[in-house]
């Protein structure tokens, strides 16, 4: 009966359609530099961007993308995509509903600020406070961190996650919750804002790819290609070209 029903689920892979159709269909929200990053044409660049046109070279296929938000993102991937990316971290709330392929980076939230009150945000416990303007983009992990740790804060949600930094440098907010790596991309962007602490994060994460929950085949095609891809040396060309 267990065979069977293991036959079955890799008989109904969405690997299958995939190589089928020709097509890959990838949703981002594509507002998380360096991460993927929807420019004003329509298309998007960034690090995601880079590895999943590498995935889709590898499986024969054209991508096709399709943009979402955060606070949309699992359904959209559910009823439109095969895969999602864009700087999604792994989390127990969204493993409800998705798979995840196998975490390629490690990364973490982060402070961020102007550089001449960096001192003042070293800890939860300094950023925790009613005087404390905290802004934060809706619907993901970094809105996620703020409500839970974050509870004594003045709390302003921000839509645009492209801008949201500008809005530190602007004096409209005093620091910024957000992945590790994205904080040093900012900071190098904006040199008046400073990555507070990137390499000793507030909170463990890592960042994955949103799979077909429970879709074995599908996860150990992209097992398997990103660990081949970190060995060819590929990988860390796609992230230095980015971040360094």
């Amino acid at each position: 009966m267990l065979a069977s029903a293991s036959a079955m689920a890799q008989s109904t892979s969405r690997l299958d359609e995939v190589i089928k159709s020709g097509k890959l269909r990838v949703c981002s929200p594509g507002d998380y530099k360096p991460f993927a990053l929807a420019k004003a044409d329509g298309t998007f660049e960034g690090i995601d961007i880079d590895l999943i046109q590498s995935a889709a070279k590898a499986l024969g296929v054209q991508v096709e993308m399709v943009k979402t938000s955060w606070p949309k993102l699992l359904d959209d991937f559910t009823e439109k995509c095969d895969v999602a990316v864009g700087g999604i971290s792994t989390s127990t709330d969204r493993a409800k509903r998705v798979g995840f392929m196998t975490a390629y980076m490690v990364n973490g939230k982060a402070p961020i600020a102007l550089c001449t009150n960096a001192k003042k945000f070293q800890t939860v416990a300094d950023i925790n406070k009613p005087s404390v303007r905290v802004i934060t983009n809706p619907g993901g992990s970094n809105e996620k961190f703020v409500r839970a740790n974050l509870p004594d804060a003045k709390v302003t949600v921000y839509n645009d996650n492209v801008t949201i930094f500008d809005e530190i440098v602007k004096g409209n907010a005093d620091v910024m919750i957000s992945e590790s790596v994205e904080t040093i991309v900012q900071s190098k962007a904006k040199p008046t804002l400073c990555a507070i602490n990137p390499d000793k994060p507030l909170q463990y994460g890592e960042m994955t790819y949103l799979l077909p929950r429970g879709d074995l085949p599908m996860k150990a095609w992209f097992d398997t290609w990103i660990h081949l891809n970190k060995a060819s040396g590929e990988y860390t060309k796609t992230i230095d070209k980015w971040l360094k």
